[in-house]
Formats: C-alpha cells, structure tokens, sequence
C-alpha cells in the first residue's frame, strides 16, 4: 500500500492535502525491500487465538491466466469475526472441492460494474459517498465484496472512531471516491495515469480512485496468509486512509500493535499485526511519521 498521491476530485471531495511520494525505487526481495505499499503476530494474534509459523519478507510470486466461469463466491464474511479465535475466513468446503490457490488474472478488460444498492450511513458528520466496483470478467460477487467494504468501513475500529469521519455506499449519483477491485494489470495502468508505480503487485489511493488489486485481496502476504480477511480490512483502511489524507508511519516499538497506515508488507520491524486505524478503546494506532 504504497505512496499515494492524492489529486483533487472532479466530483464532491472535500478534503485538499499534500500529495505523497510515489511508489518508485524499491529493489530486492519483494518483503525486503519496498519503498512501496503497506498494505495480532505473536501478541496482537495471541489475543485473539492466532499464532504465525512465519514472518517471511518474500512473497511468493502469484500464478496469473484468465480466470475462468464457474468457481462460486465466498460468503460473505466480517473482518472482525475473522479475527476471533472460532471463525475462519475459508469457505466451508470439502478439501478435494476447495482450491489450493485463488488464480488471479494478469489484467482484465478495464471496465468495471458497479455494487447495486446503498448502505445506511456510519461515522459522525457529512458522509463520503462510495461506489464499489469491481473489473469486469472477474470471479467475484459484487454483492459480496459490497458488503465486505460496508463491513470494513463501518467497524468501530475504522476511520469513524476519529469523530469525524462517515461514508455512505452508493450505486449511482454523486460520488467522494470509488472503491475498485481490479486485476494487476488495470491497477498498474490507472495508478500510473497518477505517476505511482505499483509494480504488479501493490494498491494505490489516487484521486477518486482506491484501487484495490486483486492479487492482495486475494492471496494476501505471508504475514497475513492465515486471515485473508482480515488483510482485506488492512488495505481498505490504508488506502481510504491516504484518501483521508494520512500519511505513513513507522512501527511504534517492539510488541506494539502496527498501524493501518504503515507500510506492513515491507516489514513488521518489531511491531505485531494489526488491520485497525484505533483499538477497541477507541485510541488511535500511529507510530512515526515516514517518508
């Protein structure tokens, strides 16, 4: 979840800031790394039931092909459930029925369908409009990945804890910004009309545009590789996060819970996984501000 710049909308965004670095330059192993994306460990998991085998700085690279018809939806599924010690964010499949791993297209068409519906509005104030769309040709449930967005965004431990901040799903009208779901490729192409550079494999704020690959809300990272959905909650805080205008942080201290807007698939430097701006307390999870 990279540097993101962020331009002014052309539709009713209310927020002005300074744009972010893009995400160029990073070199090496792909966890190693990065000067891009960011997209509970022993602790922060601990708490809730988890615990990691792992906390590798490579990424596996991911298959690509067109995906074919046929491989039906996940349920519907909350990150906040997924993150209690008797939930599983794994459809409840025979093992011979379910697939060793998700197949993520290199690109897709371009053109995306938007989430019919709306949702009622959460957080205190004016509330952002969204839309969410997802690229069209793809194996997902644009009512599914609706209500997962809703879930996200709504969720006490999302960017309305601030006090100040609400959003609203929209399918039609007048919009703040627009949640995407696209393959590599798309993302690649509308990140760099926005000179961010997301190398295949990363997310990107920029705009009105929060792109979100499919190969991260697909197979996750190596961290979070037990949970995708909980890294699914990661990248949509972190990239409405930089819409919100907030910029990255660093790891707090060893032991500390990381937060939403570090770059975690660089590294956990000390710090134990986390997908939440604010705890449950409702105090903010920040740590150094970072390039």
């Amino acid at each position: 979840m990279t540097a993101h710049r962020a331009t002014p909308s052309r539709n009713r965004r209310r927020r002005s800031g300074p744009a972010h670095a893009p995400a160029r330059g990073w070199r090496g192993p792909l966890w190693g790394g990065l000067t891009a994306l960011a997209v509970l460990g022993a602790a922060g998991f601990a708490a809730a039931g988890w615990t990691f085998t792992s906390d590798s700085t490579t990424e596996a690279a991911a298959p690509t092909g067109r995906a074919g018809a046929g491989r039906a939806p996940s349920p519907p599924s909350s990150p906040s459930a997924s993150l209690s010690p008797s939930a599983s964010s794994s459809p409840s499949v025979s093992p011979s029925a379910r697939p060793s791993k998700p197949v993520v297209p290199a690109t897709g068409p371009g053109t995306f369908t938007t989430a019919p519906g709306a949702s009622a509005k959460v957080g205190t104030g004016t509330a952002l409009r969204y839309r969410v769309e997802v690229e069209d040709d793809l194996e997902l449930s644009l009512t599914e990945v609706a209500k997962q967005v809703e879930s996200i965004l709504g969720d006490p431990r999302g960017w309305t804890a601030d006090g100040k901040s609400a959003f609203q799903r929209v399918s039609g009208g007048a919009t703040d910004f627009a949640l995407r779901v696209a393959t590599p490729g798309t993302v690649d192409k509308i990140c760099g009309q926005h000179g961010l550079d997301t190398g295949g494999e990363y997310n990107c704020s920029a705009a009105e545009n929060v792109m979100v690959n499919l190969r991260r809300w697909e197979l996750a990272t190596p961290v979070y590789a037990k949970d995708v959905t909980a890294y699914r909650a990661l990248i949509i805080n972190h990239e409405v996060g930089h819409f919100l205008h907030h910029g990255h942080v660093g790891c707090p201290g060893a032991g500390k819970p990381a937060p939403a807007m570090m770059q975690q698939i660089k590294g956990m430097h000390g710090c134990v996984p986390n997908v939440w701006p604010y705890d449950e307390d409702g105090r903010y999870i920040t740590g150094p501000a970072v390039p």
